[in-house]
């Protein structure tokens, strides 16, 4: 009957935790977060911040812990690949709120080498898997993946953080069709190797 246990004062102040956390490397980026402002965002002492995260590097993983969900390519029409990816990525970023901590990621990626390796590590991670049945090895695999990796994240930058006119305010149904055919191309075009 552990089903109907209200959640454990533990669990909330961890969830407040990373939510101010989040929101605090959205603003500032990593270097200049502190631990002291996150606390009081989250109107707790310091002293539990480093008791459930350790330290600032290990709280930025936990806040920025990103899973793409990427959908199951063998369920995709070989044809709509990159269309099922670009408009993946599209959901993702304009209707999943969770989705703030990949941005927070990429905004601090570009100043800041933790958060850039956490990014990486993301794509490099989760991409690779799914590009590997489209590949005739690992280095093929990688050369995909990291190519589909500059196109979601350029795009990502230049929409959401920079803003960049007409790309931001485009309709998402206008973004998937620029974009898709590179994506797919990436995916299934013969390697030039």
């Amino acid at each position: 009957m552990t089903d109907n246990l209200p959640p454990r004062r533990s669990d909330a102040t961890r969830a407040g935790i990373l939510k101010a956390a989040r929101a605090r490397f959205a603003a500032d980026g990593f270097q200049r977060a502190t631990i002291r402002a996150i606390a009081a965002d989250a109107g707790i002492d310091p002293s539990m911040v480093m008791r459930y995260y350790g330290n600032k590097a290990q709280l930025f993983a936990a806040a920025v812990d990103v899973d793409l969900r990427l959908p199951d390519v063998a369920a995709v029409p070989r044809e709509r690949l990159g269309e099922a990816l670009v408009t993946h990525f599209l959901h993702r970023w304009e209707g999943d709120p969770a989705d703030d901590a990949l941005l927070t990621l990429l905004r601090s990626a570009a100043t800041d080498e933790t958060a850039a390796e956490r990014l990486r590590g993301i794509f490099r991670d989760q991409i690779l898997p799914l590009v590997r049945g489209f590949a005739a090895d690992e280095a093929e695999a990688a050369d995909r993946a990291g190519l589909v990796a500059t196109q979601m994240l350029g795009l990502a930058f230049c929409r959401y953080i920079l803003r960049v006119p007409p790309v931001a305010g485009m309709p998402a149904e206008t973004v998937v069709a620029h974009v898709s055919p590179t994506i797919h191309r990436y995916l299934t075009a013969p390697s030039p190797r």
